[in-house]
């Protein structure tokens, strides 16, 4: 069972110049959101929320790798 849950998916064509994907999702009852760049899911930023402010996120690497799996078979990449 993963312990992860991912809650939206946005694809955004004029982030940075190029098609992003923001992946937002649940991790240890905390909200988190990546945005990986759609050509090759390199990430462009990755955040935690919380107290009504978003911060720098520190995430394992092993977690990062699990979503952005999950974002390429939704993607079909």
């Amino acid at each position: 069972m993963k312990d992860y849950d991912i809650t939206h998916m946005i694809i955004d064509d004029g982030l940075y110049g190029e098609e992003a994907v923001t992946t937002e999702f649940t991790h240890k009852n905390k909200d988190y959101s990546i945005t990986f760049k759609k050509t090759d899911l390199e990430i462009l930023n990755k955040w935690v929320f919380e107290n009504n402010t978003s911060l720098p996120a520190n995430l394992p690497d092993e977690l990062i790798e699990l979503i952005r799996d999950e974002v390429k078979r939704k993607l079909n990449v």
